[in-house]
Protein backbone atom coordinates (compact mmCIF):
# COMPACT_ATOMS: atom_id res chain seq x y z
CA UNK A 1 0.00 0.00 0.00
CA UNK A 2 1.62 3.63 -0.85
CA UNK A 3 2.06 6.11 2.50
CA UNK A 4 -0.63 8.14 1.58
CA UNK A 5 -3.25 4.84 2.00
CA UNK A 6 -1.35 3.46 5.10
CA UNK A 7 -1.82 6.94 6.79
CA UNK A 8 -5.41 7.49 6.03
CA UNK A 9 -5.99 3.45 7.16
CA UNK A 10 -4.39 4.13 10.49
CA UNK A 11 -6.45 4.12 13.43
CA UNK A 12 -6.64 3.40 17.06
CA UNK A 13 -7.91 -0.20 17.21
CA UNK A 14 -9.27 -0.77 20.68
CA UNK A 15 -10.44 -4.96 20.14
CA UNK A 16 -7.90 -7.42 19.04
CA UNK A 17 -8.17 -11.05 18.45
CA UNK A 18 -5.83 -13.38 20.54
CA UNK A 19 -3.96 -14.73 18.11
CA UNK A 20 -0.19 -14.17 18.04
CA UNK A 21 1.90 -12.01 16.25
CA UNK A 22 4.79 -14.12 14.61
CA UNK A 23 8.32 -12.99 15.61
CA UNK A 24 9.32 -12.00 11.77
CA UNK A 25 6.46 -9.14 12.22
CA UNK A 26 7.60 -8.26 15.71
CA UNK A 27 11.22 -7.57 13.95
CA UNK A 28 10.10 -5.89 10.87
CA UNK A 29 8.39 -3.07 13.76
CA UNK A 30 10.97 -3.06 16.06
CA UNK A 31 13.01 -2.00 12.56
CA UNK A 32 10.89 0.25 11.41
CA UNK A 33 11.19 1.68 14.91
CA UNK A 34 14.77 2.15 15.31
CA UNK A 35 14.90 3.52 12.04
CA UNK A 36 13.02 6.75 12.80
CA UNK A 37 15.04 10.29 13.38
CA UNK A 38 16.16 11.89 17.16
CA UNK A 39 18.07 14.38 18.36
CA UNK A 40 21.38 13.96 17.41
CA UNK A 41 20.96 10.81 15.79
CA UNK A 42 21.53 9.56 20.21
CA UNK A 43 18.25 7.24 19.59
CA UNK A 44 17.21 7.97 23.12
CA UNK A 45 14.18 5.63 23.22
CA UNK A 46 13.91 1.58 23.98
CA UNK A 47 10.64 -0.60 23.43
CA UNK A 48 9.36 -2.83 26.18
CA UNK A 49 6.84 -5.95 24.31
CA UNK A 50 4.68 -7.33 27.21
CA UNK A 51 3.70 -10.27 25.93
CA UNK A 52 3.25 -12.57 29.39
CA UNK A 53 -0.43 -12.59 30.28
CA UNK A 54 0.13 -12.38 34.00
CA UNK A 55 2.35 -9.38 33.73
CA UNK A 56 0.01 -7.45 30.66
CA UNK A 57 -2.48 -7.76 33.49
CA UNK A 58 -0.43 -6.40 35.95
CA UNK A 59 0.46 -3.81 33.28
CA UNK A 60 -3.04 -2.66 32.77
CA UNK A 61 -3.51 -2.68 36.39
CA UNK A 62 -1.18 0.87 35.83
CA UNK A 63 -3.83 2.32 33.55
CA UNK A 64 -6.78 1.48 36.38
CA UNK A 65 -7.75 4.95 37.57
CA UNK A 66 -7.73 6.07 33.65
CA UNK A 67 -10.19 3.78 32.67
CA UNK A 68 -8.55 1.95 30.26
CA UNK A 69 -10.77 -1.64 31.28
CA UNK A 70 -10.73 -2.38 27.61
CA UNK A 71 -7.10 -3.80 27.37
CA UNK A 72 -6.13 -7.11 27.48
CA UNK A 73 -6.75 -9.40 24.67
CA UNK A 74 -4.03 -7.78 22.32
CA UNK A 75 -0.79 -9.97 21.36
CA UNK A 76 1.01 -7.26 23.39
CA UNK A 77 1.58 -4.37 25.00
CA UNK A 78 4.55 -1.95 23.69
CA UNK A 79 6.26 0.41 26.64
CA UNK A 80 7.36 2.85 24.81
CA UNK A 81 10.67 4.63 26.94
CA UNK A 82 12.96 7.53 26.42
CA UNK A 83 16.26 8.20 28.23
CA UNK A 84 16.75 12.34 28.91
CA UNK A 85 20.55 11.52 29.10
CA UNK A 86 20.85 10.53 25.82
CA UNK A 87 18.64 13.53 24.09
CA UNK A 88 18.73 17.12 24.40
CA UNK A 89 16.91 20.10 25.61
CA UNK A 90 16.24 23.04 23.48
CA UNK A 91 13.79 26.03 25.29
CA UNK A 92 12.56 23.98 27.60
CA UNK A 93 11.50 21.57 24.89
CA UNK A 94 12.99 17.79 26.32
CA UNK A 95 13.88 16.09 23.07
CA UNK A 96 13.43 12.56 24.48
CA UNK A 97 9.73 12.92 24.11
CA UNK A 98 10.29 13.96 20.67
CA UNK A 99 12.28 11.22 19.94
CA UNK A 100 10.56 8.18 21.39
CA UNK A 101 6.90 10.21 19.34
CA UNK A 102 8.53 9.81 16.55
CA UNK A 103 9.61 6.17 16.69
CA UNK A 104 6.39 5.11 18.03
CA UNK A 105 4.79 6.55 15.43
CA UNK A 106 7.03 4.28 12.80
CA UNK A 107 6.07 1.44 15.04
CA UNK A 108 2.52 2.36 14.73
CA UNK A 109 2.49 2.73 10.74
CA UNK A 110 4.53 -0.53 10.23
CA UNK A 111 1.87 -2.42 12.35
CA UNK A 112 -0.69 -0.95 10.37
CA UNK A 113 0.99 -2.16 7.43
CA UNK A 114 1.47 -5.45 8.53
CA UNK A 115 -2.34 -5.45 9.23
CA UNK A 116 -2.00 -5.05 13.26
CA UNK A 117 -3.30 -2.47 15.06
CA UNK A 118 -2.27 -0.43 17.98
CA UNK A 119 -3.64 2.66 19.76
CA UNK A 120 -1.29 5.35 21.59
CA UNK A 121 -2.23 5.21 25.41
CA UNK A 122 -1.23 8.32 27.68
CA UNK A 123 -3.12 7.43 30.84
CA UNK A 124 -1.11 5.20 33.27
CA UNK A 125 0.62 5.69 36.15
CA UNK A 126 4.46 5.79 35.47
CA UNK A 127 5.71 4.76 38.74
CA UNK A 128 4.04 1.97 38.82
CA UNK A 129 4.69 0.74 35.38
CA UNK A 130 8.47 1.57 36.13
CA UNK A 131 8.22 -0.33 39.38
CA UNK A 132 6.53 -3.19 37.77
CA UNK A 133 8.24 -3.26 34.78
CA UNK A 134 12.00 -2.63 36.37
CA UNK A 135 12.56 0.31 34.30
CA UNK A 136 15.91 2.40 36.09
CA UNK A 137 14.61 5.79 37.77
CA UNK A 138 16.33 8.20 34.69
CA UNK A 139 14.27 6.71 32.09
CA UNK A 140 10.77 7.92 31.31
CA UNK A 141 7.63 5.71 30.37
CA UNK A 142 6.52 8.14 27.39
CA UNK A 143 3.47 6.06 25.87
CA UNK A 144 1.76 2.52 25.97
CA UNK A 145 0.00 0.79 23.26
CA UNK A 146 -1.65 -2.56 22.77
CA UNK A 147 -0.07 -4.27 19.75
CA UNK A 148 -2.02 -7.03 18.13
CA UNK A 149 -4.41 -8.09 15.46
CA UNK A 150 -7.53 -6.25 15.12
CA UNK A 151 -10.70 -7.78 15.81
CA UNK A 152 -13.50 -7.73 13.52
CA UNK A 153 -16.09 -5.93 15.27
CA UNK A 154 -14.63 -2.45 16.92
CA UNK A 155 -15.70 -2.84 21.01
CA UNK A 156 -17.85 -0.81 22.55
CA UNK A 157 -15.16 1.27 24.31
CA UNK A 158 -13.67 1.58 20.92
CA UNK A 159 -17.06 3.23 19.64
CA UNK A 160 -17.60 5.05 22.47
CA UNK A 161 -14.23 6.50 22.14
CA UNK A 162 -14.59 7.45 18.28
CA UNK A 163 -17.94 9.23 19.12
CA UNK A 164 -16.41 10.70 22.04
CA UNK A 165 -12.95 12.33 20.61
CA UNK A 166 -14.83 12.41 17.05
CA UNK A 167 -11.84 10.66 15.81
CA UNK A 168 -12.45 10.57 12.64
CA UNK A 169 -13.27 14.15 12.28
CA UNK A 170 -10.44 16.13 11.12
CA UNK A 171 -9.81 19.86 10.61
CA UNK A 172 -10.21 21.08 7.08
CA UNK A 173 -6.51 21.49 5.52
CA UNK A 174 -6.69 24.92 5.45
CA UNK A 175 -6.61 24.93 8.97
CA UNK A 176 -3.90 22.50 9.71
CA UNK A 177 -0.88 24.83 7.84
CA UNK A 178 -0.46 28.95 6.81
CA UNK A 179 2.34 29.80 4.09
CA UNK A 180 4.63 32.38 5.72
CA UNK A 181 3.32 33.18 8.65
CA UNK A 182 0.94 32.62 11.36
CA UNK A 183 -2.87 33.84 10.37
Amino acid sequence: MDFFELVQKRKSVRKFESKAVPMSAIEKIMNAARLAPSWRNRQSWKFILVTDSALKKQLIQCTDSFNQAWLGGEFAIVVACGDPRRSGVRDGLPYFMVDAAIAMEHLVLAATELGLGACWISAFNEEKVKKLLEIPEHIRVVALSPLGYPAKKDSLAGAIARKVVKSKNRKPLNEVYTLNKWE
